[in-house]
């Protein structure tokens, strides 16, 4: 019935359409291969930056045209450098200011940040107005303006004038109301021509409504939205101007806290935002003899720099932060001065037996005392003070 399949014609037409079939697949097999050789081509070109065609080459041009004409119609609306790449920036370091402390400086990673916000809390007595005031001595020294904005008007010129502020040069305002601060402290930074403003405190920055109105008037949130709405202006006007601002401020107990810290600052949440650097300093001991205080400073937050380092410096009655101390603190810690039971040396020399006859040593060596710190900070910032600007130590033996 089908003998034909055994025919030599059929044997021959099944070998033809066989090796048909078999080239038809190996063409099949090798257009696959071409194509996916293609796609690696065009994904290997796309990742190291190249077109993979004369299509895609027309739309990254479309879209760099694009980019150039709306970058061009921003600047033509709101001023040259109102938009830029971030590698064309003038400078991307942020510059910072001593606090009057090595060892403070060190923590807060040079000093307190300028064009930046800065807010002190803690309890009463505890040293925020000192190191506000120390921050002012120190921008006066290199030869900036600062303003202080007495809100709680309590603020000591004697007290000032000890920690080195410069009395006749500060600009001082004590204001009636919130708004009224807020405003001094806006057209301050504004004028670009301020470098410190301090704000003693937030919790005395009253609202106007709460001065007209009556002791039994219920503002509620009057100074969070006023600190809010204060806060967005100043913000940018700061960075522009480069001008540090420092707001001190308080604690309150929150009511019917089981779990966790009832402490809250005042003035709401806004500070807490803005903030580049917040500072919780805490009173820990009476020094010996009553002569100061030994305090705690923890960096809360700190946005050029790690945060959540804690310093411990002393504070003396009438005259501000041990500088010497917080010096001779630092060296000690850098491996600049080396202790070995009570002898202090520094440079293989003996400097003085015990802490306090140290730092009588360093009041009575000015040079010792600037060439240590220049070491210090030289080292806190990563650079290698040559040799020759060693100073020479007296040794001291009794």
């Amino acid at each position: 019935m089908f003998g034909f399949l055994s025919t030599p014609f059929s044997s021959t037409w099944t070998t033809t359409n066989t090796l048909r079939f078999r080239h038809q697949l190996c063409l099949g097999r090798s257009k696959r291969k071409n194509s996916q050789n293609k796609r690696f081509l065009a994904v290997a070109s796309s990742k190291n930056g190249q077109p993979s065609s004369g299509e895609g080459l027309t739309q990254r041009d479309a879209k760099q045209k694009a980019l150039q004409g709306v970058l061009q119609q921003i600047e033509k609306t709101y001023g040259r450098g109102a938009i830029m790449r971030l590698g064309e920036m003038e400078s991307m370091k942020v510059e910072t200011t001593p606090s009057g402390s090595v060892t403070l400086d060190a923590a807060l990673g040079g000093g307190y940040p300028r064009g930046r916000l800065v807010e002190i809390f803690g309890p009463e007595s505890s040293g925020k107005t000192t190191l506000a005031l120390h921050a002012i001595a120190e921008v006066q020294k290199a030869g900036g303006v600062a303003a202080f904005v007495d809100a709680e008007h309590a603020l000591d010129p004697a007290y000032g004038s000890a920690l080195g502020v410069d009395i006749q040069s500060l600009l001082v305002s004590q204001p009636d109301t919130g708004e009224m601060a807020l405003e001094i402290v806006d057209q301050l930074v504004r004028s670009a021509a301020v470098d410190i403003v301090v704000i003693d405190s937030v919790a005395a920055l009253v609202p106007r409504a709460e001065i007209e109105g009556n002791m039994n008037d219920q503002q509620m949130g009057a100074q969070a939205r006023l600190m809010s709405k204060a806060l967005r202006k100043i913000t940018g006007s700061m960075s522009r101007s480069q001008c540090t601002v420092i707001f001190l401020n308080q604690l309150r107990q929150k009511i019917g806290v089981l779990f966790g810290s009832p402490e809250v600052t005042s003035g709401g949440m806004a500070l807490k935002y803005y903030s580049s650097v917040r500072l919780d300093i805490r009173r820990k001991d009476t020094l010996k003899d009553n002569v100061g205080i030994r305090c705690k400073v923890k960096i809360a937050k700190n946005k050029i720099a790690p945060p959540f380092r804690v310093v411990e410096l002393n504070i003396l009655f009438g005259k501000g932060i041990d500088t010497y101390g917080c010096l001779l603190d630092a060296a000690e810690e850098l491996g600049l001065v080396i202790r070995k039971g009570s002898w202090y040396s520094f440079g293989g020399s003996n400097i003085a037996q015990g802490k306090d006859a140290c730092v009588e040593y360093m009041k009575a060596h000015s040079d010792f005392v600037s060439q240590l710190e220049l070491q210090v900070r030289g080292k806190l910032a990563g650079m290698v003070i040559p040799r020759e600007m060693d100073v020479d130590v007296e040794p001291v033996y009794d």
